[in-house]
């Protein structure tokens, strides 16, 4: 009995672990292939710090220069960036009841009792939005765990990791 408790509570913990959670959207008449320049919105308000900022884009031209794309001056495309923070409560949660039945009545009580913490989530939109027509042409969303006090190298792994888990899919097939 004790061995399955203790298996119990290792997957709950381990499901308390967030990843990385990207969605996408994207038009799909688009030539992704006629881009092959981007910059980023002059008055971009991303959300993050400065240097969290900084560290995003850092990451992000890295991984756009990989992917055959280039910074420029007058691009095909700019890049928005969209962030915000909110609490998540945990979803995980045990049912704990009592009841009763006789003579064609019954009856009985539940209570759930939450299992976890509230988590700081974060969440990053990407736009890419064509610089000759005004049109938004791809979109991804992602969500993942945050913690204000982490160290400059766990939150550059972090956003490292977002943008990772964001442009794998990127361009789409």
């Amino acid at each position: 009995m004790r061995s399955y408790i203790y298996i119990v509570f290792c997957f709950l913990f381990l499901s308390a672990c967030s990843s990385v959670r990207v969605q996408y959207d994207y038009d799909g008449t688009t030539d992704f292939s006629n881009y092959t320049t981007y910059n980023y919105y002059a008055d971009m308000q991303s959300g993050l710090s400065q240097l969290d900022e900084k560290r995003l884009l850092r990451i992000l031209d890295s991984t756009l220069h990989a992917k055959g794309l280039l910074l420029a001056e007058e691009p095909e495309f700019f890049i928005d960036i969209i962030s915000s923070e909110f609490i998540e409560n945990s979803g995980n949660n045990v049912g704990l009841g009592i009841g009763g039945t006789g003579r064609n009545v019954g009856g009985g009580v539940s209570v759930g009792i939450p299992l976890g913490s509230s988590s700081i989530q974060r969440s990053i939109q990407f736009d890419f939005i064509d610089s000759q027509k005004n049109s938004l042409f791809w979109q991804a969303s992602s969500k993942s765990g945050f913690k204000e006090n982490d160290s400059p190298i766990l939150r550059e792994k972090r956003l490292r990791a977002v943008v990772d888990k964001v442009f794998v899919k990127y361009p789409p097939k």
